[in-house]
């Protein structure tokens, strides 16, 4: 459920929901367990985060001075400083192209989710940026763009995520034409995609009698989440109205094993959003009363309800894609019934409202995260209550 704009849509929707007289007395004082870090803009009004990795470097999407309409952004990364301008595949080709960064490596390589230049040749809007140019998988890194290899006959492709293996995952069109295919504008099929620190794709096979596949993320081990389906029944991201009906787990060597469906799941959405190097996925799955919730899977366990803050029992989610880390951390946020959105962190099987943890004068009210890393440090997305603006955020543990 939740994908790169997805954030987008939440930011919104918390911009248009908040409640500028929010109480905050109840948030922490002087030693609150996290500091609260804006990260900017790159010139624009708004900002996303969407990863975190262990080295504290955030990837994520922010508006330049000509970006003003919450879809288009420019890929940034940001170590809690100024964030850094990467571009677009389309460059100076292209100075309205749109581009999100999705994950950062341990060694810096950075995945890029980018239009090009070139108007998609099939109408298509697989970047679902709204503009129907090409989108492509690419690497950013010391400043230079290498598009990543598409499976053949593929026209599209996007990136989601990167292990710090340097290995990255998303999906690529294949050239198989069907004309059934629910998702707007789409009109071929589509395959989950490994590809290796040198680039070069695996497919990832749907599960058996499915036709299409996505994924989303990834662990060290190379073991990949994500989502298959057919082309009639699957949205793919970055679309924030994603939804597909088999939640699937690729193991090391590439076999598809399906996760199952959650006891009073409708069995129509269920998506794998996350993995930790131990194995533990993270889900969400629309049940049969129509509410989200969110789960955890283990292979001893198998899947177990994560359960929802005390009021907002209408939709619980974890978004993409570090959002469990190697200590069973998950992060993610939740909608009541009023509309007020809330970023969560369940530790010890208890769900905390971020802005709980956060110091009592803060200005920022944190409504969705995009990630957390083995030292507790968050990447969220925050509406600044005197303002009204949309920034990405770092949630720093207190020293």
């Amino acid at each position: 459920m939740r994908t790169k704009l997805l954030c987008v849509s939440v930011a919104i929707a918390a911009l248009l929901s908040t409640d500028a007289t929010r109480d905050v007395s109840a948030r922490g004082g002087p030693a609150s367990p996290y500091r609260i870090i804006d990260l900017g803009t790159l010139g624009g009004t708004y900002s996303f985060a969407y990863a975190i990795n262990d080295a504290g470097v955030i990837a994520g999407g922010a508006a330049t001075p000509a970006q003003t309409d919450f879809l288009s952004q420019t890929a940034f990364i940001s170590d809690g400083e100024r964030p850094l301008n990467l571009g677009t595949v389309g460059g100076s080709a292209c100075p309205d192209c749109s581009s999100e960064a999705a994950a950062v490596s341990a060694s810096g390589r950075v995945a890029v989710l980018s239009e090009t230049a070139a108007a998609d040749a099939n109408g298509e809007d697989f970047c679902d940026f709204g503009t129907h140019r090409q989108c492509v998988a690419a690497v950013w890194r010391n400043g230079v763009f290498r598009v990543l290899p598409m499976l053949p006959g593929g026209h599209n492709s996007q990136v989601l995520f990167a292990n710090n293996a340097g290995e990255m995952v998303g999906t690529s069109e294949t050239g198989q034409a069907d004309i059934g295919c629910v998702m707007p504008f789409q009109q071929f099929r589509y395959q989950a995609v490994k590809w290796n620190r040198n680039g070069q794709p695996t497919p990832l096979a749907p599960l058996p009698g499915d036709t299409v596949s996505f994924a989303f993320s990834m662990n060290d081990r190379g073991q990949v989440v994500g989502s298959s389906g057919l082309c009639s029944n699957v949205v793919l991201p970055p679309n924030p109205q994603l939804y597909a009906p088999h939640a699937v787990l690729w193991d090391v060597d590439g076999t598809p094993i399906d996760l199952g469906v959650p006891a009073g799941a409708s069995g129509l959405n269920i998506t794998p959003t996350g993995i930790n190097n131990r194995g533990d996925i993270v889900l969400n799955s629309q049940m049969t009363d129509g509410t989200i919730r969110a789960f955890v899977w283990t292979r001893s366990g198998g899947l177990r309800d994560l359960g929802t803050y005390p009021q907002d029992a209408l939709l619980t989610l974890v978004p993409c894609c570090n959002v469990i880390n190697d200590h069973g951390q998950v992060v993610g946020f939740s909608i009541d019934t009023g509309g007020t959105m809330r970023a969560l962190l369940w530790q010890n099987g208890v769900a905390v409202d971020l802005n709980m943890l956060v110091p009592a004068d803060s200005p920022w009210d944190v409504t969705s995260v995009g990630g957390i890393n083995d030292a507790g440090e968050i990447a969220g997305v925050a509406v600044n209550r005197q303002t009204s603006e949309v920034h990405a955020v770092l949630l720093s543990p207190s020293r």
